[in-house]
């Protein structure tokens, strides 16, 4: 398996994070990017979905545009990376829903992508609520805390219901109704 463009999309990631910490985690930022790629890897081995999958956030939440990552990694990561691209501006709320009505129209590589890093998300979360109980819901900037997480979390198991036969979606469902029991 030639694994040069993983490689490469790797140490670009690991350099546009560098120094940035997962938000209440007190580890490196890159380690989500990571486990989304890994997510990734169970349903595909292709390389420019892995590609996209470690990029995920690198537009953003670093300085890095999508220009940089079509010029350095092609078009189709680019295109898979701009897909999971949350728009800035907006209520959090409005942010959330355009982004779950872009996971409907998506092709299944988009959704793929999308899957490993909403799946790595929604395995923090459950960790933390597990730790924290309701405190968690204040960290996140929903105005209606775990009711919002929640409705989102539900709604991009419906947009991404495509992937329904693969274990990622399956464990993303099960995480939602274990976390958001009661």
């Amino acid at each position: 398996m030639d694994t040069s463009l993983f490689d490469r999309a790797a140490q670009f990631a690991i350099e546009a994070h560098q120094g940035a910490e997962r938000r209440g985690k007190g580890f490196p930022y890159i380690i989500h990017p990571m486990e989304a790629a890994a997510i990734v890897a169970t349903i595909s081995n292709d390389p420019e979905m892995l590609a996209a999958a470690i990029l995920h956030d690198t537009v953003e939440d670093t300085n890095v545009t999508i220009e940089q990552i079509e010029e350095q990694f092609g078009p189709r990561v680019a295109r898979l990376v701009h897909v999971e691209t949350a728009q800035k501006g907006d209520s959090w709320r409005a942010r959330r829903e355009v982004q779950i009505e872009r996971f409907k129209l998506a092709d299944r590589d988009s959704k793929i992508v999308a899957m490993g890093d909403k799946l790595s998300n929604l395995r923090a979360i459950a960790i933390d609520y597990r730790e924290l109980g309701d405190a968690l819901w204040s960290r996140f900037h929903a105005p209606e805390g775990k009711k919002d997480i929640e409705w989102y979390y539900r709604s991009l198991a419906v947009a991404l219901n495509e992937l329904a036969d693969t274990a990622p979606h399956q464990e993303f469902v099960s995480l939602i109704e274990t976390t958001f029991k009661g």
